[in-house]
């Protein structure tokens, strides 16, 4: 029951807003009552906690699907950017900027831990990519992707609508790979904008 109502709220709260939902809505949309949630949660704040969770386990496992395909450096970052883009296109306004205004104690919590594993995605991406001759050999790799995670977190945080996040995260994903890429990898880079635009 716990996960059933955890499921159903973190779906609201991405839809619907972190602010807008409430244990009233979410205990009638599962035809129950607000007791019976109280009983797995003593406020809202501990049930968005365990959302974002449970949306981070979700994101962690999908990148790890995207990464086992070994793609080249190139494709497996807009692949990823895609798999964002369909997660998240049911959404209107972001969810990352709801939780930072509304919740900034659990989104302060959420992005430190979330800035450790893209560090850690990204940078084995550069290191890919170098290999696969797509990446300048001459890179300072944490530079890189220190930049690279700031630009994406940064847009994410402060950008309200969804849709408006996604389209300055493939305009951030274009300059990140030119600002990388050999001439090998501008040519992989402007095939993978010709299949996503």
């Amino acid at each position: 029951m716990k996960n059933k109502i955890i499921n159903k709220a973190t779906d609201m709260f991405l839809k619907l807003g972190f602010k807008s939902v409430t244990m009233d809505d979410i205990a009638s949309e599962m035809c129950m009552s607000k007791k019976t949630i109280y009983k797995h949660f003593s406020n809202k704040e501990v049930l968005i906690e365990e959302g974002t969770e449970t949306i981070k386990k979700k994101i962690h496992d999908m990148m790890d699907s995207i990464i086992s395909k070994n793609y080249n450096a190139i494709k497996e970052n807009f692949e990823m950017r895609k798999m964002f883009k369909e997660m998240f296109q049911s959404v209107d306004h972001s969810p990352a900027f709801q939780l930072k205004k509304h919740y900034p104690e659990i989104y302060a919590k959420m992005m430190e831990e979330e800035i450790k594993v893209c560090q850690s995605v990204f940078n084995q991406n550069v290191i890919k990519g170098i290999g696969e001759g797509l990446y300048r050999s001459d890179l300072e790799i944490d530079t890189v992707v220190t930049f690279y995670y700031t630009l994406i977190f940064s847009i994410n945080e402060n950008t309200l609508y969804e849709k408006d996040a996604s389209l300055l995260e493939l305009k951030a994903l274009e300059y990140h790979t030119r600002a990388i890429a050999t001439e090998k990898g501008i040519v992989e880079l402007e095939n993978q904008l010709k299949l996503n635009n």
